[in-house]
């Protein structure tokens, strides 16, 4: 009925009007259907589940056309691709001459030379070493003497196979009894307990290098990207923040997700400080207090930091009859307000993230993800034609703007940048006449400062992707392991999960710093010095540096 319905053809505005209402009332009905149909049937799984049976698999269709809010069509421009020499990268261990048996050839065969034929190989063997560690007595102290251990030696297991364990279980991803059956078949004993103390006890070198890479991380570029994922902790849920950017990535694993937690993820779980300034103040403008309560506030305005006992005894003290939720916003704007002040910790002045709300405030400006953004028109589900194609149409306008910011990203100039702002309020001030998609549009709108900083600043990507990819990186480590049972465990954890995106990163073995660090042979240098190193070449602050 409605697939060849043309509105422009209606001559009476009144009629048209309330055309396009009827048409834009039938996608909300789509919609709401669509969303009662999902509820009942999870509803109906619900009752099954109570009744001992099983619900409806969730099983995709084979056949194309399910619901893919992926961007990665649009989005990705496709590269001319080159295969380089992996031959020319390999370095030679070994050499061995081959010979050809003298009888399989005629007599007058001529030695021509040799041809040479790279092969890669690997050598995984027990090597189980017993020291003989000379032993003396002294009379004249009444002491023994014994020889010791190289370094790296401790208990009964070497360098080699802690540094394995360590890789496979965090670089590798694979379960406990995955690794335990591997160096069975390699003759190596090692009960299940032992296995987990290399895994989580006595980690202090690898917890403090992880310390020095994420400062350094945040020292390398004034923006970084931020995300989280749910984790489990002793079968209790809490969040993965992560923090990164080109040269590093750190975990730290939090109870919450609110701003808070955010926050005490940039600080690295610091010592919390409270300043209630003119800053914190201006937060709370919108907040509902009674005229004295907030006569109490603007009275205590200062730029004095303090620490957390002494902040909540005096909000205790001064401020008594506040509820909850006007406790915790005070609470969360002097919180943000002390780390804008601070000095001693390097502070972020972009993050590049999702429109979450708990990411605001925390950095002067804010660096929003495309690709999350292109997700929002992705699921809407248009069920008329007309509703359909200028859906589709505006997308295709949506990610042929975002490769014209990709372009400007190379070759950033002022009049590239007024040209884009411009084109922006244009493209995001259409009025398609198909409602969800105009609110859609309108939201956008609303976002431009945080969508645009890259014209302020051309270095910093239009995406999350590099945080989402960490995220994902830890989920794939719950679904194998499920999660850490102790405070040992969820340090360990975000430690090694740090230094193994951020070895990655910066071209090094994970395998080998790990041996290098517990065998104290140092020739690695630190990864602090490396991140340190490369942000010099890769000018990550440039747009900062210019102002």
């Amino acid at each position: 009925m409605f697939e060849d319905i043309d509105l422009n053809s209606i001559q009476d505005e009144n009629a048209r009007q309330l055309i396009v209402r009827l048409l834009n009332l039938v996608e909300d009905l789509s919609a709401d259907l669509r969303a009662a149909r999902a509820e009942n049937q999870r509803l109906r799984d619900e009752i099954n589940r109570l009744k001992g049976e099983q619900g409806k698999p969730g099983i995709r269709a084979n056949k194309p056309g399910r619901a893919d809010h992926s961007s990665e069509k649009e989005r990705y421009t496709p590269k001319r691709r080159q295969k380089d020499s992996k031959q020319a990268k390999l370095e030679i261990d070994r050499e061995e001459t081959l010979t050809v048996d003298p009888g399989s050839m005629p007599a007058d065969a001529k030695f021509k030379g040799y041809e040479d034929v790279m092969v890669q190989d690997i050598l995984f063997r027990r090597e189980n070493v017993c020291f003989h560690k000379a032993k003396y007595y002294a009379a004249s102290t009444g002491k023994s003497y014994l020889a010791a251990l190289p370094a790296g030696y401790a208990g009964q297991f070497g360098p080699g196979i802690k540094a394995l364990s360590l890789a496979l279980y965090y670089g590798g991803q694979m379960s406990e009894p995955k690794i335990l059956e591997l160096y069975a078949d390699a003759g190596v004993h090692m009960s299940a307990g032992q296995l987990s103390n290399l895994l989580i006890k006595d980690q202090g070198v690898f917890e403090a290098e992880k310390e020095t890479v994420y400062v350094a991380g945040l020292e390398s570029s004034p923006w970084q990207h931020t995300d989280h994922t749910s984790t489990r902790v002793n079968g209790e849920n809490q969040y993965c923040q992560i923090v990164c950017n080109p040269l590093y990535t750190v975990y730290r694993t939090t109870p919450s997700k609110d701003r808070l937690s955010v926050l005490d993820g940039l600080r690295n779980g610091r010592e919390r400080r409270f300043r209630l300034n003119a800053e914190a103040l201006g937060y709370l403008a919108t907040l509902s207090l009674s005229p004295a309560m907030r006569e109490v506030l603007n009275g205590w305005c200062s730029e004095q930091t303090l620490d957390e006992a002494r902040f909540m005894e005096r909000l205790t003290g001064q401020l008594p009859g506040l509820h909850a939720p006007q406790r915790k916003a005070i609470v969360v704007a002097a919180a943000v307000a002390a780390y804008h002040a601070e000095v001693e910790w390097p502070r972020v002045q972009l993050l590049v993230c999702d429109d979450a709300p708990q990411f605001n405030w925390l950095s002067d400006e804010m660096g929003l993800c495309w690709v999350h953004e292109g997700r929002h028109y992705k699921k809407l589900m248009p069920v008329l034609a007309s509703h359909r194609r200028r859906w589709v149409e505006f997308q295709a306008q949506f990610w042929a703007f975002y490769h014209q910011l990709l372009a400007y990203r190379q070759q950033p100039s002022a009049a590239e940048c007024r040209r884009l702002d411009t084109d922006f309020d244009q493209l995001f001030s259409t009025v398609t006449g198909y409602a969800a998609l105009d609110a859609r549009i309108a939201k956008t709108r609303s976002k431009k400062p945080c969508l645009l900083a890259v014209l302020r600043h051309p270095e910093i990507p239009l995406h999350n992707n590099p945080a989402e990819l960490a995220a994902r990186q830890r989920v794939r480590k719950r679904d194998v392991s499920f999660g850490p049972r102790t405070q040992d465990g969820v340090r360990a954890w975000d430690t090694f999960m740090s230094l193994a995106a951020t070895t990655r990163k910066l071209g090094i073995s994970f395998y080998q710093y790990l041996h290098d660090r517990i065998s104290k042979a140092n020739q690695i240098p630190s990864l602090a010095h490396v991140i340190q190193t490369h942000a010099q070449q890769l000018a990550l602050g440039a747009s900062w540096a210019a102002v």
